[in-house]
């Protein structure tokens, strides 16, 4: 008994406490009425195609509207062959899930301006664009009905499987990320490609991840703690990665 009341103890320190601070803190801002009324364009994070004609891909990350704003994120994908245009890959919960350019490359999600988390330009770029255009193509849920907001397949699923792939983009996503650690239907555990980062889950519900790009983390219910080892951050639910 004493033991239980230890997890669960433990649960609610540091998973529970974090996400209602969050989720207070969330409340106390201002937001968009409404989808219609939310700014969707352009935040001019990036430059024009022409004014960068290098080849380049991006990986963005931007909060939710809502109430799963406090604690949720929306990812995507932008790739740019050198001389070319954006390219934008998101996955979304209505019609083909999969889309592209929909959007502009740096917009604005439900008026939360994009987060970077990774950036790579030039000839590493270059090389790495194939095999991330071959991991989309490869994404096993991106057929209509391959969409499910939790704990998944959604947007931070398909992001995260790009990621696990291509090892060489040198990321993973942000702790509120919510559905990235979802591994898909009857997968108990995914090794990235390179060997470095496992992951290990029971149905996007609980589990954990450990390697190089991760560090170590812990994932309940689609909140994830834990800690990052090559750039120095506590993982906290509802807040994300905190520098130490």
């Amino acid at each position: 008994m004493k033991f239980l009341l230890r997890i669960v103890s433990v649960i609610l320190l540091v998973f529970v406490l974090p996400t209602l601070v969050s989720a207070g803190l969330w409340a106390t801002r201002e937001h968009p009425s409404g989808w219609s009324s939310a700014k969707w364009g352009s935040s001019g994070l990036l430059p024009s195609a022409q004014d960068s004609p290098e080849a380049a891909i991006y990986v963005f990350s931007a909060m939710t509207g809502g109430l799963k704003g406090a604690i949720a994120s929306h990812a995507w994908i932008v790739t740019k062959t050198k001389d070319g245009a954006y390219q934008r890959y998101d996955k979304v919960g209505w019609g083909a899930p999969l889309r592209r350019n929909h959007r502009a490359p740096d917009a604005f999600w439900y008026s939360n301006p994009p987060r970077l988390v990774v950036e790579l330009k030039g000839p590493e770029a270059e090389r790495l664009i194939p095999k991330v255009e071959a991991a989309i193509e490869g994404y096993p849920y991106g057929q209509p009905g391959g969409y499910r907001i939790y704990p998944g397949p959604n947007s931070n699923t398909f992001v995260a499987h790009v990621l696990r792939q291509v090892p060489d983009l040198g990321a993973v996503l942000p702790p509120d990320a919510v559905g990235r650690d979802y591994l898909g239907d009857g997968t108990f555990y995914a090794l990235d490609s390179d060997g470095r980062d496992l992951h290990v889950s029971l149905g996007g519900l609980a589990g954990f991840s450990v390697g190089m790009r991760s560090g170590l983390e812990v994932n309940f219910l689609g909140l994830v703690a834990g800690v990052d080892l090559t750039r120095p951050a506590l993982k906290v639910p509802g807040f994300g990665a905190v520098g130490l």
